[in-house]
């Protein structure tokens, strides 16, 4: 194992698994793409069969042993010491999302990273104030008995995480899994596997027992993935990803019957009344449609606009789409990167097309920039904006996943409404407006799992997160996913 600093700084670094406390490598090697240029900046070691039954095992073990004797006080005092260690090393972990997504190093600096150390700081202080309930029960001979429950681990979650926010994602769902006392067996995607293993390193370090965190790497079908959701000795499984991929899973998942947390696609709409503030508004439309290059499940996707300020605001928006600057991700002034990979971007440039061939009238983008340098060899990919498409259209109705939105106009709030729950989808939504009674009126209308009223992305880590019918299944964030990583043993006593 090279030393931790050189996992994500070196050029063709090896990124190892890390199963049982020790680093694994293997002879089967993936490339890890930088898509700022397409060059290749490392290669992860692709865990096999043998290597995901250990990864399994080892977590067994854990909770047999030295992590699963830990008391409650311990798991949070260590979660403690893991977002420390984080900290120290937060350069290096900025450094490893910028490489594997090649996003504005700004935004891994003002979010990505302190959000992942967040998650471990307040899952870790979280499990301090966790409680469970008790309750008193009259009896027939007028002596009572006593009621309470206690709270367990489930045993060993399989953590399966995108590629969009890597650590950010991957922590949300690692640090309340082990605050509960789970084992966790973390497979990062194939297209970022550096700051996990950055993770893994830290775990190691600041001596977090052997097996309670395991971390493979691999693909989705065939490979890694599909041997977790298959495993017998997993107990649970949480992922964060495309709503076909998660149907998959519960079909591997099923003849076991595990718990299931997903949080899946969107095709979010923002509605934005002609009372709204102008300028905020279309500053949080931009910044919900194109943030991350349209790569957040979060994105708004679908606008509406009420009819008399529409014109202003598709015009407004579109300038904002244009003024975005892409660039190298340590520029300051980059305020826009690349798409994923190369893969990705032929994704979204066939819905590129597919728009055009629907009837959009293209306001602005819709193609690919060129640069005459380097970048022209990564994904870039150019933000765009579309009227007059039909709300039948497919472009309307698929999530796409990059830096774009179609504007539609609407007349009043009933036809609004029923425009933004026109989808299959349900994971969020936003209003702009300035009229209080009809942002709590229809905020309660809206089928989402979360609906934001004059900003977006604007998250207290305490309240539920989810979305539902293709969305997900559940909900995670404070109580709620303490709540799903345990299993509650009710204790009855006789008095």
């Amino acid at each position: 194992m090279p030393p931790a600093h050189d996992s994500v700084r070196t050029p063709l670094a090896r990124l190892c698994n890390y199963v049982g406390g020790e680093f694994v490598a293997t002879s089967a090697r993936f490339a890890d793409i930088n898509p700022v240029d397409g060059s290749v900046h490392a290669e992860a070691c692709e865990a096999g069969p043998d290597l995901v039954d250990r990864a399994v095992e080892a977590g067994r073990e854990a909770l047999g042993g030295g992590w699963g004797r830990l008391p409650a006080e311990d798991r949070s005092r260590l979660l403690r010491r893991v977002a420390a260690r984080m900290t120290e090393r937060f350069d290096e972990f900025v450094a490893a999302e910028v490489a594997d997504t090649g996003k504005p190093a700004s935004l891994a600096r003002t979010l990505d990273v302190p959000r992942g150390i967040a998650n471990f700081e307040v899952f870790a202080d979280l499990l301090r104030a966790a409680g469970g309930e008790c309750f008193e029960t009259s009896t027939a001979d007028g002596r009572g008995a006593l009621n309470y429950t206690l709270r367990k681990p489930l045993g060993v979650v399989a953590v399966i995480c995108p590629w969009n926010l890597p650590l950010l994602l991957l922590s949300w769902k690692v640090a309340p899994a082990m605050a509960a006392g789970n084992a966790v067996v973390v497979k990062p995607s194939e297209e970022t596997p550096a700051s996990a293993t950055l993770l893994a390193e830290v775990m190691h370090e600041v001596g977090v027992p052997p097996g309670a965190f395991n971390l493979l790497h691999g693909f989705g079908p065939g490979s890694t993935g599909e041997l977790l959701t298959r495993h017998d000795g997993i107990d649970a499984i949480t992922f964060t990803g495309e709503s076909g991929t998660g149907r998959a899973i519960m079909r591997a998942a099923a003849d076991s019957v595990k718990p299931l947390s997903f949080e899946l696609g969107g095709k979010n709409a923002a509605i934005v009344f002609a009372d709204a503030d102008f300028a905020a508004a279309v500053e949080g439309v931009a910044r919900s449609a194109f943030a991350n290059c349209g790569q957040v499940c979060l994105c708004t996707e679908r606008v509406y606009v009420e009819r008399r300020i529409f014109d202003r605001f598709v015009a407004a928006l579109a300038a904002r789409a244009r003024a975005l600057l892409p660039g190298l991700p340590n520029d300051p002034g980059t305020s826009l990167g690349p798409l994923i990979s190369a893969n990705h971007r032929e994704k979204v440039l066939s819905y590129y097309t597919l728009g055009r061939k629907e009837g959009a009238s293209v306001v602005t983008g819709g193609g690919v920039p060129q640069f005459g340098d380097p970048r022209d060899g990564g994904s870039w990919i150019e933000p765009t904006v579309w009227t007059g498409l039909a709300e039948t259209a497919r472009c309307v109705k698929e999530e796409i996943f990059g830096p774009v939105c179609h504007v539609a106009p609407f007349d009043d709030e009933d036809e609004a409404i029923g425009l933004a729950n026109d989808s299959r989808y349900g994971l969020a939504a936003a209003l702009w407006t300035t009229d209080l009674s009809r942002a709590h009126r229809l905020a309660g209308r809206l089928a989402a799992g979360i609906v934001w009223v004059n900003t977006w992305f604007l998250r207290d880590l305490r309240t539920p997160f989810g979305g539902i019918r293709l969305s997900g299944i559940g909900r995670e964030g404070g109580m709620h996913s303490l709540n799903f990583y345990s299993a509650p043993t009710t204790v009855c006593i006789k008095l």
